[in-house]
């Protein structure tokens, strides 16, 4: 893999969280996503985005690009230089076999490294925008991925068309090698195959001996009705392709829904703020009120306050993985709307009515400020 600067691709500092370079790259990847940006070069930029992620998105693999190593392990990966593996202490020797299994994904037996493991691939993550009766009515929306697949001129070999990868020389095919230290032996990874067992003499030209190529691959993925922002949508095995062999990883579609003007989300509900004049509240009237599929009335009770909820129960968005015929509420919140302007007319209907209403409605509330002050 090129060294390129993946934190100042993604927009981000080193030492930057998991979580902010996630959100940088949710938002560079809708930005130049090339199912809505037809700019030239956005195509190019998305990949650059998408691999990027794919390093700092991984906190070992970040690791390792932070310490200058290949994000693939190997020379400069975990064991470059004198780290814990390296300079082990002699009664760590027992363990050394179980270490190389656990990072290599290899096994041994009697101290013979046998054929590295299948490997699963990657999961991989891209976000899809989704307007707002997209995700209430659900939809079926392009999507857009950049993923390792493999070279269709190797078929994933990495070895030119026509040779195949060879017994390591220095190895033997064992993936390790031992150096002598007096009554000790140290092993660690060959340094000729990476610990792989066997080493490409001629490459593939497509993919330089890689076995896996960068490709923008693109879906159609239905999204049920309801999804909110933020849903995740699982695609099996449409992620990273797998090592070795191995299966491919998952697809997940993240929904990032735009906001309504009219409603907004509470939980599975939708509530919607209804004005309503000072007259209505306190006399009561018949109020029309939006609906996601035209409008209906509600009363409003006389000597209604400020604030107060009612709901049309069924009439909200469909509860996710409940059905279609499973839907939540809608709350409809009345707001008292007071009118910051009057008309002389309207100043002296106010006057008149603050006389016919000469109560004292903060006249408890003093009453029993003074007694919890006594």
């Amino acid at each position: 893999m090129a060294r390129s600067d993946y934190y100042k691709l993604l927009g981000v500092d080193r030492k930057a969280s998991q979580a902010d370079i996630k959100k940088a790259y949710r938002r560079l990847a809708r930005q130049y996503h090339p199912d809505t940006n037809k700019d030239a070069g956005a195509e190019e930029r998305f990949k650059q985005i998408s691999e990027a992620y794919d390093v700092l998105g991984d906190p070992e693999k970040r690791k390792r690009y932070d310490r200058g190593g290949s994000v693939f392990g190997g020379a400069g990966g975990p064991f470059a230089g004198g780290g814990a593996a390296g300079g082990a202490a002699a009664g760590d020797f027992g363990s050394f076999s179980d270490i190389l299994s656990g990072i290599f994904n290899t096994t041994t037996r009697g101290g013979v490294r046998t054929k590295p493991a299948a490997e699963r691939g990657r999961d991989l993550e891209t976000t899809v925008g989704l307007s707002f009766e997209q995700a209430v009515e659900g939809a079926q929306v392009p999507v857009s991925v950049s993923t390792n697949a493999p070279c269709k001129t190797c078929r994933g070999t990495g070895a030119r068309p026509g040779t195949s990868p060879v017994v390591c020389p220095v190895c033997n095919g064992r993936g390790v090698e031992s150096q002598g230290q007096g009554l000790f032996s140290i092993t660690r990874p060959c340094a000729r195959c990476q610990g792989a067992g066997t080493v490409i003499e001629e490459p593939c030209p497509t993919c330089g001996g890689q076995g896996r190529l960068r490709e923008l691959k693109k879906y159609r993925v239905n999204i049920p009705p309801g999804v909110k922002d933020g849903s995740r949508i699982r695609l099996p095995g449409k992620g990273e392709a797998g090592l070795r062999g191995g299966p491919p990883g998952d697809l997940y579609v993240v929904t990032s829904v735009s906001e309504s003007p009219v409603f907004r989300r509470k939980g599975d509900n939708f509530e919607v703020e209804v004005p309503i004049t000072v007259a209505e509240a306190i006399r009561g009237a018949d109020v029309e009120v939006p609906t996601l599929h035209g409008t209906k009335k509600l009363r409003v009770p006389g000597g209604t306050p400020h604030g107060t909820v009612q709901r049309l129960r069924g009439e909200g968005p469909p509860v996710l993985g409940k059905g279609p015929s499973q839907r939540g509420d809608i709350h409809y919140r009345f707001v008292i709307d007071v009118p910051k302007d009057l008309s002389r007319e309207q100043q002296d209907a106010v006057e008149e009515l603050s006389k016919v209403m000469n109560g004292n409605p903060r006249e408890s509330l003093l009453r029993q400020a003074k007694g919890d002050a006594a």
